[in-house]
């Protein structure tokens, strides 16, 4: 019964015209008909918890029985994140200006919350002249980079930006963070951060990978939104391999589309500091026991940008072309 109701819920949020790219691509790749890939996919969704597009994303249309086995879709990520971060506890990760306050110690840029700069007009200025000379504007329960907007500070003045933010529904303002010039050359268009997935086991911080997140030609930097991500070394900071997409009919990239730069064997600057900075993030607030951490790295070291609860199976899997739902069963 859950697995109907999982794929009433699929259906419903089906993004229609990426199903149709992705089935034609697969129709074409592998030479079945669109009628026997639809039906090998409704069978997956039941047979290994997968989305209708984890089907595509997986590439289940090439793979046997025993490599499905091996990935960790949306059901089934759904159910392990649920049990790892409960509802009761997972607000501070869901709420942008819940988790600026609790993770202040590992924060060094300057924010404000809409209610605090309508009481605190000298904080409002404070921030319009932030030494980056541009800010962030958020709402502060946004999801995949959605209602996200980076705007000059020359361009607005204090009731300015409150007429913009009211009329954009942003709710949040943070100095935008000015990222290390070597990540800056390989892609300057935004913020490009490293995720990094920390397991909370009987008391000690377990990491399950790190992925470094590329944007291209946008100023968010996550998958969902066209950009890149690589796998990290867990060990040293370099990609590992090129950057990849979500979507399918595009190819890998060991050069960056824009910059030219190589992605692969990029290493990410301060990386013993990053991986400091995960694990003690993670320990701050235990009972959240999975944890995505969004960092960005300055010229002066690592900055927490935000965590997850609900961290992408995409953005764990695909950038190392496995399924890693083993690393998973440890801990359930």
């Amino acid at each position: 019964m859950k697995r109907i109701l999982y794929l009433l819920y699929y259906i419903r949020g089906l993004d229609r015209s990426k199903y149709r790219l992705f089935l034609g691509h697969a129709a074409k790749e592998t030479g079945r008909s669109k009628m026997a890939l639809n039906l090998d996919m409704l069978a997956s969704v039941f047979r290994h918890n997968i989305s209708l597009l984890d089907y595509f994303y997986f590439r289940f249309f090439s793979l046997g029985k025993s490599e499905r086995l091996k990935w960790a879709g949306t059901g089934y990520l759904y159910e392990y994140q649920l049990k790892m971060n409960p509802r009761g506890t997972r607000g501070i990760l869901e709420d942008k200006i819940q988790f600026l306050k609790r993770y202040q110690p590992f924060i060094r840029r300057g924010y404000g919350d809409k209610n605090v700069l309508e009481s605190d007009p000298d904080k409002l200025l404070e921030l319009l002249k932030n030494d980056s000379g541009r800010l962030v504007l958020k709402g502060s329960r946004g999801q995949v980079g959605a209602e996200v907007e980076v705007i000059r500070c020359s361009d607005f003045n204090p009731s300015g930006l409150m007429d913009h933010m009211a009329e954009n529904a942003y709710d949040l303002v943070e100095e935008y963070v000015v990222q290390h010039p070597d990540i800056m050359a390989l892609s300057s268009s935004g913020l490009n951060t490293v995720r990094v997935f920390t397991q909370i086991h009987q008391g000690e911080v377990h990491f399950l990978g790190a992925r470094f997140r590329i944007s291209v030609n946008s100023p968010v930097d996550n998958m969902g939104a066209g950009n890149l991500a690589a796998p990290v070394d867990m060990d040293t900071g370099l990609l590992t391999g090129p950057g990849v997409y979500s979507d399918i009919t595009r190819e890998d990239q060991a050069l960056h589309p824009v910059s030219g730069q190589s992605i692969t064997g990029f290493c990410i600057p301060y990386w013993k500091e990053v991986m400091e900075l995960a694990r003690s993030a993670a320990l701050h607030a235990p009972e959240n026991r999975s944890v995505g951490w969004d960092i960005a790295v300055t010229e002066e070291g690592p900055e927490l940008i935000e965590g997850n609860h609900n961290w992408c199976k995409l953005l764990w899997q695909l950038p190392v072309k496995e399924g890693l739902k083993h690393k998973l069963e440890a801990y359930r």
